[in-house]
């Protein structure tokens, strides 16, 4: 199956849009996406640039991976808005959303460690999906 460079780019930017991991706390509810977090109680999103730079000075460990992802996903990104305009090696962006999707095991992990939280791991099903579905026919085919 052929998945031109368009289709890779489409993909990729919608596992960006995806929350990375949903976590439940007792009945509120807070989505961790590549670009921030977002709380229901109150309602608000919280940059990812703010979260890492602005607003926090020691982080739990396990948060910081979310932070490693964010970078390998802009990579990933940026490998593939290339293949659109110029050129792609697969390999690199297979490799950066299967790094972002992994990055977020600890995420979810270190939040099931905690009373009353509830996390799913979202994106990392998503991200390591694009790269199984897009990424590899396209490895092989080279």
């Amino acid at each position: 199956m052929d998945h031109g460079p368009r289709r890779r780019l489409v993909a990729v930017v919608i596992a960006g849009l995806v929350p990375w991991t949903a976590v439940l706390i007792g009945t509120e509810l807070t989505l961790v996406f590549s670009f921030g977090l977002f709380n229901t109680n109150p309602p608000e999103l919280l940059p990812v640039y703010d979260y890492f730079l602005r607003f926090t000075g020691r982080l739990p460990q396990f948060i910081e991976s979310w932070g490693s992802g964010v970078l390998l996903y802009v990579f990933a990104l940026s490998s593939a808005v290339a293949g659109v305009v110029w050129r792609e090696d697969v390999r690199l962006t297979a490799l950066a959303l299967a790094g972002a999707g992994l990055s977020q095991i600890p995420v979810f992990l270190g939040f099931n460690r905690r009373l009353n939280y509830v996390a799913v791991p979202v994106g990392s099903l998503v991200l390591l999906a694009v790269v199984w579905w897009y990424y590899l026919p396209a490895i092989r085919s080279d």
